[in-house]
């Protein structure tokens, strides 16, 4: 698998939505179920997928679908 097919399961898993949602820029509350809760799930699920730990600040900052490549790519992680 991918580190994007992971990357994308994470927000489907956790997010619960269709892969056809991850189109253009998915932000933070785009969708039900990425509220706060939610985001930390998801952020959970990507360190585990990714094998990473990432910082508060990285959390914080984590927006959109899209910002999320970009803070991962600073971990070694290229999607």
């Amino acid at each position: 698998m991918s580190n994007l097919e992971k990357y994308n399961e994470v927000f489907i898993k956790s997010f619960e939505i269709e892969s056809s949602q991850l189109e253009g820029d998915l932000k933070y509350q785009g969708v039900p179920n990425w509220d706060s809760v939610g985001h930390m799930s998801m952020v959970a699920a990507l360190e585990d997928a990714f094998d990473v730990m990432l910082e508060t600040e990285d959390i914080i900052d984590f927006s959109s679908y899209n910002k999320g490549k970009e803070i991962l790519a600073k971990y070694g992680v290229e999607i």
